[in-house]
């Protein structure tokens, strides 16, 4: 047995003492002793714990792998994020207000990818057990809604009627205004009696709409509102995690553009189905840009049938490959962005090009957000604030948003 002292936690919620050894389950300044083989502790005994260490809200916490961080206070892990996206932006020189982080609370998951496996009593559903691919139930999960916690027998119907004994289903289940939608890849094919079957599972769990892959089983369309629009988003579709945390995004999106003029646009820049673009066209005219065109149809639709709200247009558009140009730019008054992980890296070189008065930029991963941010910076923007949202609770996972103004 060796004993070893923790310095830092990782970006995985691992303590990494010198070596460098990872610790998982260990904070900052804590004792530990255990087996160490390949640089990893994997069952380390907590010989002297730190004050910031508490009991797991969760009974599930030492087996569940969709935790890291259950066994340390809410203060110390919203510490731990803002730390992890200022140093991001020191390692570019960027200085500006860095606000506390808005943490969803418990149960507010309003998302969640559960597996399944059938078994030979029947099936197995819930999240992978830490570092595996074995499936563990949470019956008592403290992350995700009620409504959520209360599908894991669906879950695993869907599993006994189309998994195989050596596959695994994944099923994405999304809390709506009117029912659970449904979302299920890695099973079966289907045919007309797994069709049958799988609208009696409709039935049965009351389910808004229920997506086996490609087919759609519809019995009434899963809403979500977005200001005063309601959408059907295509299955599997993007959505916020948690309402908390899609309000603090959308506060912190609104503060970025500022007050605008009566006739002012501005762009929604990898929009997905209109979680800023819906709210924001309440106010100002807005064109909103994305990939993927079913979401994009999803958007329009709300706004169609929504109320109050200014023009709204949309195109169809890989901003990767095809960014905004300066002449599609230079007559906004602001944009948003809120890329996948990989950031807009050339979408920023034509806002800066294009000299777009105000950027509110929104990310799930403060590497590329901090280095979209300093090409902003030095592009001749000032980065006004920061605002650090928790709504992966217990996670790993920190999203940020951000203000910015073309500086006179």
């Amino acid at each position: 047995m060796t004993q070893i002292r923790i310095e830092r936690l990782g970006h995985k919620g691992d303590g990494i003492a010198p070596g460098p050894v990872f610790v998982p389950g260990a904070l900052p300044g804590e004792e530990v002793s255990g087996e160490i083989v390949d640089g990893v502790m994997a069952a380390p005994s907590i010989v002297t714990p730190v004050p910031e260490r508490v009991k797991p809200p969760c009974s599930h916490a030492r087996s569940c792998g969709g935790c890291q961080l259950q066994h340390a206070k809410d203060s110390f892990v919203e510490g731990w994020k803002t730390e992890v996206v200022l140093r991001a932006l020191e390692a570019h020189d960027l200085v500006t207000e860095i606000r506390p982080c808005l943490t969803s609370p418990p149960r507010s998951r309003r998302r969640a990818n559960f597996s399944a496996k059938r078994t030979k009593k029947g099936a197995l559903a819930g999240f992978h057990q830490k570092s595996s691919d074995v499936v563990v139930s949470v019956p008592n999960c403290q992350l995700v809604t009620p409504a959520l916690a209360k599908a894991l027998p669906m879950v695993e119907a869907l599993a006994v009627l189309g998994a195989s004994r050596k596959g695994e289903l994944s099923v994405l289940v999304t809390e709506s205004l009117n029912g659970l939608d449904v979302a299920v890849t890695g099973g079966k094919s289907v045919d007309t009696a797994f069709r049958t079957a799988l609208a009696d599972i409709g039935r049965e769990y009351d389910l808004a709409r229920l997506a086996w892959d490609d087919e759609v089983i519809a019995r009434r369309p899963p809403i979500q509102r977005f200001g005063s629009a309601d959408v059907t988003p295509p299955p599997g579709a993007f959505l916020q995690a948690t309402a908390e945390g899609e309000a603090a995004l959308l506060a912190a999106v609104r503060e970025a553009l500022g007050p605008m003029g009566r006739n002012a646009k501005v762009a929604d820049l990898f929009a997905g189905c209109g979680t800023f673009a819906l709210p924001l066209a309440q106010e100002m005219r807005v064109h909103a840009v994305e990939g993927d065109a079913q979401m994009l149809k999803a958007l329009d639709h709300g706004w169609r049938n929504g109320s109050g709200m200014k023009l709204l247009t949309h195109e169809t558009r890989d901003l990767f490959r095809n960014p905004l140009m300066l002449d599609e730019l230079d007559r906004l008054a602001g944009v948003v962005i809120d890329p996948p992980r990989a950031g807009a890296e050339a979408q920023v070189a034509e806002i800066i090009r294009a000299r777009v008065p105000r950027v509110a930029h929104v990310s799930c991963n403060p590497v590329t957000f901090a280095r979209d941010c300093a090409a902003l910076v030095r592009g001749g923007y000032v980065l006004d604030f920061v605002q650090v949202v928790d709504q992966f609770r217990w996670s790993t996972h920190v999203e940020v948003a951000a203000g910015l103004h073309l500086e006179d």
